[in-house]
């Protein structure tokens, strides 16, 4: 079950025209919970409540994803990106993921 935060992320990426996939189950094990893609851009973001914390496999995974060249970040309430990368290939992306990213806070 998807918590407020991860639901409030999807929306808002989705209202920017971004096309928001919730990867509840695949074939690795510790994968963040969405995939956001625009105009070949992509970036995964795992969502975490407050509270909540980033376990060693997820942290994994992310790095994985980072070291593809692919954006994998994971964003906590209140707190914003707690870790892993947006990757800089293009600054208009860049920017336009960061606002978003504002926007959730």
């Amino acid at each position: 079950m998807a918590s407020a935060f991860q639901t409030k992320i999807k929306n808002t990426f989705e209202k920017n025209g971004w096309f928001v996939i919730n990867l509840i189950k695949t074939n690795k094990n510790g994968i963040p919970d969405l995939h956001c893609i625009k105009n070949g851009v992509s970036i995964f973001i795992e969502s975490k409540e407050i509270k909540d914390t980033l376990k060693p496999l997820q942290k994994f995974r992310i790095d994985e994803l980072n070291q593809q060249k692919t954006s994998a970040i994971c964003l906590q309430k209140s707190k914003g990106i707690t870790y892993g990368k947006v990757i800089n290939s293009e600054i208009e992306s860049y920017d336009a993921i960061m606002k978003i990213i504002e926007n959730i806070l």
